[in-house]
């Protein structure tokens, strides 16, 4: 469990995710706009983390080589996804790189967060946050839950993906039922968003109530 925070409140460490499509940028836009928080989405940190200069990019580079840079230096993404398309094994490499270094700036922004003692909730997202280990890290994990149907349709007419792309990635995509067997909440947010709202507001104000009640850390 999370240590004393100055305030004397616990501020509480949620993993959410769930599979393409869902809508997990819609719910942590509500929530940022909502509730005193952090958010991160692991694919952005996964970019600074490959910045000039870092163990990441040192490792990377060491790696794949420096044609995988541009003219400035930056690991150019295009060039490294060419670079491990056709490869499982590379790919596992860069992830071996990638994946720890994400956690280890994710916990250091943890820690400084609760340091701080200014926010209530400190949110992760990511598709991969169970199959990365971060089941051991949160207070709470989080499935954004959409039916299949209506993750194709959003991904059809929001990205312009076809039929055989969606499929492709959802086969690479943890299961609904392994989703739902590593979460402890479900937040179904296939229909009105007015009601995805709601089932967040329901469980964030029972964190609060319970902290409050409480009247201490836990």
């Amino acid at each position: 469990m999370a240590k004393s925070e100055p305030r004397g409140r616990k501020m509480y460490f949620i993993g959410i995710t769930g599979g393409i499509g869902a809508g997990k940028s819609e719910v942590l836009k509500y929530i940022k706009k909502q509730y005193s928080c952090e958010i991160y989405l692991a694919d952005e940190v996964a970019h600074l983390v490959k910045e000039p200069g870092t163990f990441a990019y040192r490792e990377l580079v060491k790696l794949l080589g420096a044609e995988v840079t541009d003219q400035d230096g930056q690991i150019d993404r295009g060039k490294m996804a060419e670079r491990i398309f056709s490869s499982p094994a590379l790919l596992e490499q860069v992830n071996a790189i990638i994946h720890p270094a994400v956690k280890e700036f994710l916990l250091e922004r943890l820690q400084a967060a609760r340091k701080a003692g200014e926010t209530d909730f400190f949110f992760v997202e990511a598709a991969l946050l169970i199959e990365c280990g971060y089941l051991a890290l949160v207070d709470e994990m989080w499935y954004i839950y959409a039916n299949e149907e209506t993750r194709r349709r959003r991904l059809r007419e929001s990205r312009g993906y076809s039929d055989e792309k969606i499929s492709q990635i959802f086969a690479k995509q943890l299961t609904e039922e392994a989703f739902r067997a590593g979460c402890s909440l479900v937040i179904d947010n296939g229909g009105d968003f007015q009601e995805s709202c709601r089932q967040i507001d329901r469980r964030l104000t029972e964190l609060a109530y319970k902290e409050t009640a409480n009247g201490k850390d836990v």
